[in-house]
């Protein structure tokens, strides 16, 4: 197989961390059959200097990939996706991506000075509103 070339939109500035941008965007891509099982993708090293981020952040992502079976690198290969993962392998990374995304919300509330009462008053609001808009919807 060749090697992919591997299309990343990184924000570095919306709190969520760079590993979590990598890996929910390379799942994206294979859930959107952008890379497919057996596609290779750029070695460590390569994707941290084209994405101009430390070495590290590139290998916990590919770490996190690798744990959840949706890549698998191969000493002196190099790392290809794998099959598709099962159901509880993406749930398990959505939901340490919402557990990154909570907190990152939470410790900004608390540094603005909202109290937890104030924060989950407000979530409880914003869900509520959310599902209005969804019954607006459907009519």
């Amino acid at each position: 197989m060749t090697e992919k070339k591997l299309t990343l939109q990184l924000d570095f500035h919306s709190g969520l961390p760079i590993y979590t941008q990598i890996v929910t965007q390379i799942q994206s891509q294979l859930a959107n059959e952008i890379l497919k099982p057996g596609d290779q993708l750029p070695t460590v090293r390569a994707l941290a200097q084209e994405l101009r981020v430390n070495f590290n952040t590139v290998a916990r992502a590919y770490r996190m990939l690798d744990e959840a079976r949706i890549i698998s690198t191969q000493q002196g290969r190099g790392t290809y996706i794998t099959e598709i993962p099962p159901p509880e392998v993406t749930k398990k990374l959505q939901e340490e991506t919402l557990i990154e995304l909570t907190d990152r919300f939470i410790s900004e509330a608390y540094r603005l000075g909202f109290t937890e009462r104030e924060v989950s008053q407000m979530v409880r609001d914003r869900l509520k509103v959310r599902k209005e808009a969804k019954v607006r919807e459907k009519e």
